[in-house]
């Protein structure tokens, strides 16, 4: 096979995946009107990109945040640099506990606290509240997690995010899943 059939056929390949992620993505985690549901059990199927720890107890966003989305987005970001149409990033903050362990002081992730979900829209689907700047955002309490709780991205997301508009809203320097590997 040819270099330049080769290059074909493989960005043939990269763009159906890139649309098999938006279409999965918009009939299981988004509804007609644009309602975004928390997908369950991520933490088995799903890529971890990395961690975050705001351990300040009165701190907006205090707990232990581990961030996920699916392996075809993270894929798709270490190939191209942005998150493709549909991918999903939820963000899970639970609890700290810490306590003495042989190795030191230690901190760790107990109890379940919100969910952020963010969906990737470039298509600019809907005109609601909870989407804007390119994504869908959705918070969800561990007290009743089939609700979304966020007033409204402009209300509930945006005011943590602005730091990190440049960067299509997201805080990719914590995500070290993102980048290149270290070790080949």
């Amino acid at each position: 096979m040819k270099a330049g059939a080769l290059a074909a056929l493989l960005a043939g390949s990269t763009a159906a995946q890139a649309q098999s992620l938006a279409e999965e993505t918009y009939s299981r985690y988004v509804d007609a009107s644009g309602s975004i549901s928390l997908p369950q059990d991520f933490r088995l199927g799903w890529t971890h990109l990395g961690s975050w720890v705001v351990s300040e107890a009165t701190a907006p966003g205090a707990g232990f945040h581990d961030v996920y989305t699916q392996a075809e987005a993270a894929r798709s970001f270490r190939e191209k640099g942005v998150f493709p149409d549909g991918a999903v990033l939820i963000k899970e903050i639970r609890t700290i506990e810490s306590g003495a362990k042989t190795t030191g002081p230690a901190l760790w992730a107990k109890d379940p606290a919100v969910w952020f979900v963010m969906v990737k829209d470039n298509q600019a689907r809907f005109d609601t509240p909870h989407w804007g700047e390119g994504w869908g955002w959705a918070l969800f309490k561990a007290d009743d997690a089939s609700v979304n709780a966020s007033a409204s991205f402009t209300e509930t997301c945006k005011g943590c995010h602005v730091p990190a508009q440049q960067n299509d809203w997201v805080f990719t320097e914590g995500y070290p899943t993102l980048q290149a590997p270290m070790m080949k």
